[in-house]
């Protein structure tokens, strides 16, 4: 334990600084507080957001969207200003032996195709109906950057910003770090806004959050999460073209 008046390094049970006197363990409470102040902050303000976007994004429009993600990257740049020193050191490259990446670059093809086939299974048994991701963009000039963009590319860059970064850090202030690793995921697939999402948004945000924890980096769930994206991204392409020519 370290006192945060004047850095001298203290034992676990002391509740006052020898050195300088301040009360360490109020000065304690009060810094959790301010960390659990900014998660509720956080959750607020992305309740907020989503709930707005219902009303923003009517039409489907490549505007809409540009809009949409734009108010999406402002706020969660904004929060990371909270913790920009701490989280800029997330964003170093960890030293991990070969297989070990190797197996980071092969977990999302195993999700993607997991997750891809097996939600598409429950709608047809539930809903009768396939779900399809390019669908969404077919409409806009250059449908494929833009599906790309706004599916593989922008998500992992903010999304994991947002939940590994800033709330992972703050979350990790005031609980342990196993809990963090599950609150993290938990709330990373609320806002995605579907029950069946649940089922795999929910495990697969435990995998990003133990790396996150693991190597403090975001580069690996950034690139896991790129990866599994792209391939769901891609399979979708596929059905949609092969459709097409028939």
């Amino acid at each position: 334990m370290i006192c945060k008046a004047c850095n001298t390094i203290l034992e676990n049970e002391v509740n006052f600084c020898p050195n300088c006197g301040i009360a360490t363990v109020k000065a304690e409470i009060v810094k959790k507080s301010e960390h659990l102040n900014l998660v509720i902050a956080f959750y607020v303000v992305m309740l907020a957001f989503l709930i707005v976007t219902v009303f923003i994004y009517r039409d489907g429009t490549l505007v809409e969207e540009i809009v949409v993600e734009s108010i999406f990257a402002l706020i969660i740049v904004g929060f990371t200003f909270y913790d920009f020193k701490n989280i800029i050191e997330l964003y170093r490259f960890p030293k991990i032996n070969v297989l070990l990446f190797l197996g980071i670059i092969l977990a999302p093809f195993i999700t993607a195709f997991l997750v891809y086939y097996g939600i598409e299974i429950v709608n047809v048994l539930l809903f009768d109906e396939s779900q399809n991701y390019y669908l969404e963009y077919v409409g806009y000039p250059n449908a494929l950057f833009w599906a790309i963009l706004f599916v593989a590319v922008l998500p992992p860059i903010f999304e994991e910003l947002a939940f590994r970064g800033f709330l992972f850090n703050q979350l990790n202030k005031i609980t342990s770090a196993k809990a963090t690793i599950i609150l993290t995921a938990f709330i990373f697939a609320l806002i995605h806004l579907s029950v069946l999402s649940l089922l795999w948004i929910f495990p697969f945000g435990l995998l990003l959050g133990y790396l996150r924890y693991r190597y403090k980096t975001l580069w690996l769930g950034m690139i896991i999460h790129f990866i599994h994206n792209l391939i769901v991204l891609s399979l979708d392409y596929y059905y949609y073209t092969t459709l097409l020519e028939f």
